[in-house]
């Protein structure tokens, strides 16, 4: 599908030199393309919501992060409240 589309565009293209038109329609299609994504045919059809998608993925990845963070490094700010009560003891 997206081989045809490209040949199109490139046909509407050569076109264009006989008739001016046929270079506004190629430009009409290419805009098409860019807007609406060469490689995600059917995505919106399925209720795909990059923006949320991405930011929930994001989201996910940070606290994970984080989690395995406080994990790691549980002990060593014990360690440090311990010098900390003991200093100010």
């Amino acid at each position: 599908m997206i081989v045809l589309f490209a040949i199109l565009i490139v046909a509407l293209f050569g076109l264009g030199f006989l008739n001016p038109l046929w270079w506004a329609l190629a430009a009409v299609l290419i805009f098409v393309a860019v807007r609406y994504g060469w490689g995600r045919a059917g995505s919106r059809g399925q209720g795909g919501n990059f923006e949320y998608r991405d930011y929930r993925d994001h989201r996910d990845r940070e606290n994970r992060w984080g989690r395995r963070y406080r994990r790691q490094r549980q002990g060593l700010w014990r360690r440090q409240d311990r010098r900390d009560e003991q200093h100010h003891r």
